[in-house]
């Protein structure tokens, strides 16, 4: 019998995906990878995976790992897709996807099976992942193809195939978005947010984020340590990287920290609306920003940024496990190993705002920076430096003069 581990959330897709996939003759593997989205009874949705049919049901919990090892990564980039999104679903689907690929090497599987449509990212995020891991398995994506949607055009004839298998679902016909979860941010989409005339943040129900306007009318402090360049520290206390991001996402969420609605351009072609709220992980991006004015160098700091979306492009787009992504993690490690020290930080009504900021590898120099009298710095300096840097702008000017 053919063999394949599933991708497997419990949700109405993944429910029907894995009784069509044992209604192909598959032997089904189901893999729930656990990065912490909404408490769930676990042993639930693998008992109803079982029950449907699957040779196995498991959970792997990498809650840690995704912070670690991806999205702290991106973090040290400070890389925004477009400016504004920090990557929280597109940073997850190459751990789920190597989590699956594992299990199916163990269990002699070879195929991997997803729920992503043929019109979103994630179906190119899983099969990158997929092609770079485990070339020799197969991904089987049903929704791309046309038996599939044939027999299950809309979310009425899935919610009536379970009915028919005795598969219990929490789902309803009709539903106002969707949303996806984990311990980065929550995102939203589809639904009535197609419609760019609606207010998003007035649409959807957050579940990490209190309204700015409702959050409370006194600002709250809070520290972040970093040591190069990765965050270690939270209000003085060591955590591990899942512990930060989820003490953050609670201070941050009840100042309405993090909440952003964009119109964003899908690696498919097409432009898509999405609402986002990562509260943790923005003030992560904006505590880094003070350090690293601290401890990086200029012309380093200003190459980084000039790379980051270039970084945030390929993340977006799947191309984590590459080549060339090996080369810019190289890079970034060596370019964040000053990024050490302490930042205070008030949050107040959806803003951040810096209170202080300290490393013990500083490289501001007050003595050098002052504007008073005296100083290290002798700005009779400046009179030859100027000199050098102005001599192309001269000759270039004596030979084609510019009207002024």
């Amino acid at each position: 019998m053919r063999s394949c581990v599933l991708a497997y959330s419990g949700g109405l897709d993944t429910s029907v995906i894995l009784g069509w996939l044992l209604d192909q003759g598959y032997q089904v593997h189901c893999l729930y990878v656990d990065l912490g989205q909404p408490c769930e009874d676990r042993e639930a949705i693998l008992a109803k995976a079982r029950r449907t049919g699957a040779e196995s049901a498991r959970i792997v919990d990498v809650r840690d790992e995704l912070c670690r090892d991806f999205a702290f990564p991106v973090l040290a980039w400070r890389a925004k897709y477009e400016s504004v999104y920090l990557l929280g679903t597109s940073i997850a689907r190459p751990l789920i996807a190597k989590q699956c690929l594992q299990l199916a090497r163990e269990v002699g599987a070879r195929a991997f099976a997803h729920g992503a449509t043929g019109k979103g990212n994630d179906q190119c995020r899983f099969q990158l992942a997929a092609d770079a891991l485990a070339p020799d398995v197969a991904v089987i994506a049903p929704w791309r193809l046309d038996a599939f949607r044939q027999q299950f055009p809309g979310r009425a004839e899935m919610i009536a195939y379970c009915e028919s298998k005795q598969i219990p679902v929490k789902a309803s016909v009709r539903k106002p978005y969707s949303s996806d979860e984990n311990c980065l941010h929550i995102s939203y989409e589809a639904g009535k947010l197609e419609d760019l005339t609606v207010n998003g943040v007035e649409t959807v129900e957050f579940g990490m984020t209190v309204s700015p306007q409702q959050a409370p009318d006194q600002p709250e402090s809070v520290s972040v340590g970093f040591e190069s360049g990765v965050p270690v520290r939270v209000n003085g206390q060591a955590l591990s990287p899942a512990a930060i991001v989820r003490e953050l996402n609670a201070i941050g969420g009840r100042h309405g920290i993090g909440r952003i609605d964009m119109v964003e351009n899908r690696f498919v072609g097409m432009k898509s609306r999405g609402v986002y709220e990562a509260p943790g992980m923005t003030i992560l991006y904006e505590a880094l920003l003070y350090i690293e004015q601290l401890t990086m160098d200029r012309d380093l700091l200003h190459l980084r940024d000039r790379l980051a979306p270039e970084v945030a492009e390929m993340v977006y787009y799947g191309y984590w496990y590459t080549a060339k992504m090996d080369a810019l993690q190289a890079f970034i490690r060596t370019a964040q190993r000053h990024t050490t020290g302490e930042v205070q930080l008030q949050l107040y009504k959806g803003n951040i705002l810096v209170d202080s900021r300290c490393s013990p590898v500083s490289l501001y120099d007050e003595g050098i920076a002052t504007m008073e009298g005296g100083g290290s710095y002798n700005q009779t300096d400046a009179e030859g430096f100027l000199r050098i840097q102005g001599l192309p702008s001269r000759v270039q000017g004596r030979v084609t003069p510019r009207p002024y």
